[in-house]
């Protein structure tokens, strides 16, 4: 059997229902969906806005204000446990981390948080402060991920980490260089979160650039491909073996990211 996680920045949930969305999951299926940008509490949603219902749904919102952040996990494989948060509450009040566990295999939604943007209004010190708290997240994950591994877990970690990590992974690296997403900082502490044994899974199979899953809402950047790779599966090195294809899925609609898939032979939840 193959087992196939699929995860999306939908940009809102409820927006992205209305342009589609459950029409991807019925023609899709993944077996695991991990949604993040979700900016919804699950009683404001519709009864229209719930996957199929041969899917469990699992939830993990902002406690800090409504409309904003939040993650979800979707799955039709019933997990054995489900954890929210990542231990540490001035990340877990933001809704950025929600995991699922099928056996041996840990599957983690996760939003890291944005930086700043060029165009930010605010002050330089709110822009350092905001960094921070990003860069402070990563090394939270890290030590997450290491206590995973340390229980003897394979660990699929999958969502939105706000970072290019090579310069293959935007289109523009050299106008982008003090740019937040792209900063030198950013990019060593996703080297410092794959020295945690972890590996990007689309990299396994795709070597070239010109490959991304988020693009600025900008007229014609979509167009014409002016994107950034921001979304992710980083899986434990001992998946790499059960990895049978990665792939994005850039003409899905719906939000400014688009899903980002892998399969994964279904006995890496049982293999030690």
């Amino acid at each position: 059997m193959t087992l196939t996680i699929a995860t999306w920045n939908v940009n809102g949930l409820r927006s992205a229902y209305r342009k589609g969305f459950r029409s991807y999951i019925e023609r899709n299926k993944p077996h695991v969906l991990c949604l993040q940008e979700i900016r919804v509490d699950p009683d404001q949603l519709d009864d229209a806005m719930h996957p199929p219902p041969d899917y469990y749904e699992f939830y993990a919102p902002s406690r800090v204000r409504k409309g904003y952040s939040g993650v979800a996990v979707y799955s039709r494989v019933k997990p054995d446990a489900v954890f929210e948060g990542i231990g540490s509450e001035q990340f877990d009040r933001e809704g950025r981390l929600l995991r699922v566990d099928f056996g041996l295999l840990s599957v983690v939604s996760v939003y890291c948080p944005k930086g700043y943007s060029p165009d930010d209004s605010r002050n330089d010190s709110t822009k350092v402060e905001r960094l921070q708290y990003k860069l402070a997240f990563y090394d939270e994950l890290g030590r997450y991920v290491r206590r995973l591994h340390r229980s003897e877990r394979h660990v699929v970690l999958s969502g939105d980490f706000n970072t290019a990590h090579r310069e293959i992974d935007l289109a523009r690296p050299k106008e982008n260089e003090r740019t937040s997403g792209f900063l030198p900082e950013e990019r060593v502490a996703f080297d410092r979160l794959l020295t945690t044994g972890l590996v990007d899974a689309f990299r396994v199979f795709v070597h070239e650039g010109g490959h991304y899953t988020w693009w600025s809402q900008r007229r014609g950047a979509r167009e014409r491909n002016i994107g950034w790779r921001i979304d992710y599966h980083l899986v434990s090195e001992s998946l790499v073996p059960f990895l049978q294809n990665a792939y994005i899925q850039p003409e899905v609609g719906g939000s400014d990211h688009c899903p980002v898939v892998i399969e994964l032979d279904a006995r890496a939840m049982t293999s030690t």
